[in-house]
C-alpha cells in the first residue's frame, strides 16, 4: 500500500507538471525504486517526508491562487496520512496507535480546513504535527530501522 502511494504520487506529480529537468526526473525514478526495496520504517519515513513536502507545494498553490493544484496536493496528502492511519496495529500498539489514530484524524480535519478555506495557518499546524511524528519515528533505534518485520523487533526490545 505505502509503494503504490508513493508510486502514484510521483506519477501525479509529472501530471501536473512538465518536468524537463532530468535531475528531478532521475530524483523521482530513484525515490520509486528506493521504495520497491525500503524496509517497513523506510517506507513510512519517506510517505512523512512526502507529506511534508506536499504541505509546502500546497501552501505554494494557496498563495498563488492555483485551486486546483492544491485541492490535488491535498487530496494527496489526506490519502497519505489515511495509509498510515490504515497500518496501524491498535492490538500490538495500545495508546499509541489509539493516540497516533486521533492525531491522524485531527490532521486531516485540518488537512480539509486548509483545502476548502484556503487556510495556510491550517497547513503550517499540519507541518508541525507532521514534523513532530517524524522526528520521534526517525529516532527509533537502529535495530527497529532496518528490520523488515518491525513488529517482531518492538517485541525484542
Amino acid at each position: 500500500m505505502f509503494i503504490y502511494i508513493l508510486v502514484v504520487y510521483i506519477g501525479e506529480l509529472e501530471g501536473l507538471i512538465m518536468v524537463k529537468n532530468s535531475a528531478i526526473n532521475s530524483y523521482r525514478q530513484a525515490a520509486s525504486s528506493e521504495a520497491m526495496f525500503a524496509t517497513p520504517f523506510r517506507l513510512v519515513q519517506m510517505l512523512m517526508s512526502g507529506a511534508l513536502v506536499g504541505v509546502a507545494n500546497a501552501k505554494g498553490n494557496i498563495q498563488r491562487n492555483e485551486h486546483e493544484a492544491r485541492h490535488t496536493e491535498i487530496t494527496w496528502i489526506i490519502s497519505v496520512i489515511e495509509a498510515l492511519r490504515g497500518a496501524l496495529d491498535f492490538e500490538q500498539g495500545g495508546e499509541i496507535a489509539t493516540n497516533l489514530d486521533m492525531l491522524y484524524d485531527y490532521i486531516n480535519r485540518r488537512l480539509y480546513v486548509a483545502d476548502v478555506g484556503q487556510d495556510t495557518e491550517a497547513l503550517d499546524e499540519v507541518a508541525s504535527l507532521l514534523k513532530e511524528i517524524k522526528m520521534a519515528w526517525d529516532a527509533m533505534p537502529e535495530s527497529i530501522q532496518n528490520s523488515a518485520n518491525i513488529k517482531d523487533s518492538v517485541k525484542d526490545i
